[in-house]
């Protein structure tokens, strides 16, 4: 079986490939440590706005300058195979830079979803994506869902 989660040059490969067939492309981000339904209607609502899903996860390291020195709990591989397992999603990468910028300005997808946690006009990269053309959407069900707080009502570290 060949896999989905791709380094950012194969996936720079396959996404251009895509394009030129005609796919929209989605970019979707996170750390998704700890898989829950909001990330799952997020990345559900994220693949209804184009034809190829690609979904960048925050590595190790920017996990854990994010969210504190407890997290993550999975590995980004692990993180990035769970996701990959998921049906909207099409592939994915991991990222080490802080922001997802690069990515985006690697791949210029033609929308790039965030959660309902922004609007359009507070997600970070909202600049970054209007610069080559692209569009921001919001997808998802509302932020009623928190890894921090699951992991928080397990007993663990908080983050």
């Amino acid at each position: 079986m060949q896999s989905n989660v791709l380094s950012r040059e194969e996936l720079v490969k396959r996404v251009n490939a895509a394009r030129e067939t005609g796919a929209r492309i989605v970019l979707a981000n996170g750390c998704f440590d700890v898989l829950h339904v909001g990330h799952v209607r997020y990345l559900a609502g994220a693949r209804e706005l184009g034809d190829v899903l690609v979904v960048g996860i925050n590595s190790d390291e920017q996990v854990a300058l994010q969210k504190g020195a407890a997290r993550p709990v999975l590995p980004a591989a692990e993180r990035a195979e769970i996701v990959a397992a998921l049906e909207p999603v099409t592939y994915v990468t991991i990222f080490n830079e802080p922001t997802v910028e690069e990515l985006l300005l690697t791949l210029k997808p033609d929308v790039h979803a965030k959660g309902t946690d922004y609007t359009t006009d507070t997600v970070p990269e909202r600049n970054v994506v209007r610069s080559y053309g692209g569009q921001v959407a919001i997808v998802g069900d509302p932020k009623d869902h928190s890894t921090s707080e699951i992991i928080a009502r397990l007993g663990g570290a908080n983050g």
